[in-house]
This record gives structure tokens, C-alpha cells and sequence, in this order.
């Protein structure tokens, strides 16, 4: 159930820790294959180079990273969260990061849009997923 949960979701919230231990949070827009989670350092816009960004900074100083992924509904009964612990790395190319990106563009139609071919992808090792509430795939 929580795999599905995860995989249709839209977005995810992701945080990091800075090098003083100042929690970081960001959306994200993620695939899930069923064993990692990943997403593209796009085009959206930013202040700074892709590898500049304050969560690509924070993942090399620590690589542990949480993420979160929920479904809001007026009626509470339907509330549901995933929350996910991991490692994450760099993926700038190659087989498995060209595989990304073709997922990625499958579930975003914007990102058929984005020249992100040769974009890094963050690639998150799931080490535990907590799951929480109702998680039934409801259409959105």
C-alpha cells in the first residue's frame, strides 16, 4: 500500500541538515522505482547554479536525508503520510540517471518541456518508511 502511496503522489518535501545542523526543507517533484527515490535538479527557477543549491550543498556535507509525502483532505478520516529515511548521492550520468530522466518525464508532462537530459539527479537510498493514516490510492 505505502508503495503506491508513494508513487502516485506529486510531491514530496524533502530536508536536509546544514554543516551547523539547521534543518533545510524543500518540494520536491520525485519517481519511485520501489527501492529509491529520485529527482532532477531542474530548470524551475533558482538563484544559483544546480550545484550551488543549498540541499545539493547540505547532501554533501550529510548525506542522511527525510522526506515526506502526504495527502491533505477536508474529511480527516482520509489524511495519510509517508515518511521516509534515506541516504542520497549525485547522479550525473549513465545508464541508470538516463532511466531517471525518462521516468521523470513520464510522470511530469513539464519536464518534457525542460532540457534536463544531462541535469544531476539526486538519487535517495530508502533505508525505512514510515507510513501513517490512510493511504488508499484516491485519485487526486
Amino acid at each position: 500500500m505505502s508503495y503506491e502511496f508513494i508513487r502516485n503522489q506529486r510531491v514530496a518535501r524533502l530536508a536536509t541538515v546544514d554543516q551547523n545542523g539547521h534543518p533545510y526543507v524543500v518540494p520536491i517533484c520525485y519517481v519511485y522505482d520501489g527501492r529509491f527515490i529520485f529527482f532532477v535538479l531542474d530548470q524551475k527557477p533558482k538563484k544559483v547554479k544546480l550545484l550551488e543549491l543549498k540541499r545539493v550543498r547540505n547532501i554533501i556535507i550529510n548525506p542522511q536525508v527525510s522526506l515526506v509525502i502526504d495527502k491533505y483532505y477536508e474529511d480527516w478520516q482520509k489524511l495519510g503520510f509517508v515518511t521516509i529515511l534515506g541516504e542520497a548521492n549525485l547522479l550525473k550520468n549513465g545508464k541508470e540517471h538516463d532511466r531517471v530522466i525518462l521516468m521523470l518525464k513520464d510522470k511530469y508532462i513539464q519536464y518534457r518541456a525542460m532540457d534536463i537530459n544531462y541535469n544531476p539527479i539526486i538519487k535517495i537510498t530508502v533505508s525505512k518508511i514510515i507510513p501513517w493514516g490512510y493511504l488508499d490510492s484516491i485519485p487526486y
